[in-house]
């Protein structure tokens, strides 16, 4: 059953976000401090409706778990993708995702956390967190009891179109300045190392010390994925990463292109232009999901887009 799923996202406030979602993608959001959209999504914590008639108003994680067939029949309890955008205006707290194993001791059998960044923009001069400068677990404990985070951060400077894979165990934070593409597992857990001491209703947010400690890869490891481009039709195709959770393409397209897609489903973000998927009219800010083992696709256009499946 070839059929294209359009989804509403969902948006959330965020003590460090800002007004991009709106000003960028014309999202009518719930306040001046709103941090990520997710974009899509069948997580509980933002599960995004299916705006197609036929579907009468269900969600997406509704859909993966009556209609099946539309993923593959892929096993599993959730949707397990999710892709956000996230508007950083100012700095987001030093922290680190678990892994599969890890979350489901200690979250309840939660998935663990695997991501990647594609950054759709940054003002000049803005860094981002990426790993640390620690060579054992007691020098990193240490450095932390002490307050050494200058010392313990690695800080690079962020740029548009940067790719980051941000695998579990690897401490991270974007800055102020950066607005992102995230695709990740779907899971919602964090760990916060660190918060600059912020108050949001008068107190200090949560902090998960001893988790962080716990789950953090030392010494870090930087990712060595190298990302890669072809041409196929009018299109660049640029493979961006593939792990063992997802596999993320950038498209950008002057005139029109044949794709073929025969994954369980495809998640398809337009974040530039506008132009059809299949004659179907799409935009900056459109988000959807093409059903199971698709087959061929007719992209026309001008536009830019950031795919992802399993």
């Amino acid at each position: 059953m070839k059929k294209i799923l359009h989804l509403e996202p969902v948006l959330h406030e965020k003590i460090w976000g800002g007004t991009e979602l709106r000003d960028q993608f014309g999202y009518a959001i719930p306040s001046d401090h709103t941090g990520e959209c997710w974009a899509i999504s069948g997580h509980p914590n933002g599960d995004c409706r299916v705006t197609n008639p036929e579907f009468g108003g269900q969600t997406l994680g509704q859909l993966f778990r009556t209609r099946r067939e539309l993923f593959g029949n892929i096993p599993g309890d959730v949707f397990p993708l999710l892709v956000k955008i996230i508007d950083a205006r100012q700095d987001l707290s030093i922290q680190v995702h678990p892994d599969d194993a890890y979350a489901k001791v200690h979250e309840n059998g939660s998935l663990g956390k695997t991501e990647c960044w594609y950054v759709l923009d940054s003002k000049p001069g803005t860094m981002v967190i990426i790993g640390h400068n620690a060579g054992t677990r007691e020098e990193m404990r240490q450095m932390v009891a002490e307050g050494k985070w200058n010392q313990l951060l690695r800080q690079i400077p962020l740029r548009k179109g940067d790719f980051f894979q941000i695998n579990p165990g690897c401490l991270h934070a974007l800055k102020g300045g950066s607005l992102i593409l995230e695709t990740q597992q779907s899971s919602d857990v964090t760990y916060r190392f660190y918060d600059y001491d912020r108050l949001e209703n008068g107190k200090k947010r949560e902090l998960h010390i001893e988790k962080s400690l716990d789950v953090t890869t030392v010494p870090f490891v930087p990712d060595r994925t190298v990302p890669e481009t072809e041409t196929v039709g009018d299109a660049e195709i640029t493979h961006l990463v593939t792990c063992p959770f997802y596999s993320v393409y950038r498209a950008v397209l002057h005139g029109n292109a044949a794709l073929s897609f025969h994954a369980p489903f495809v998640n398809v973000s337009i974040i530039g232009g506008e132009g059809t998927l299949d004659g179907e009219p799409v935009k900056k800010g459109d988000h959807m999901v093409l059903t199971a083992n698709y087959g061929p696709c007719r992209l026309e256009g001008n536009m830019e887009l950031v795919y992802s499946y399993i």
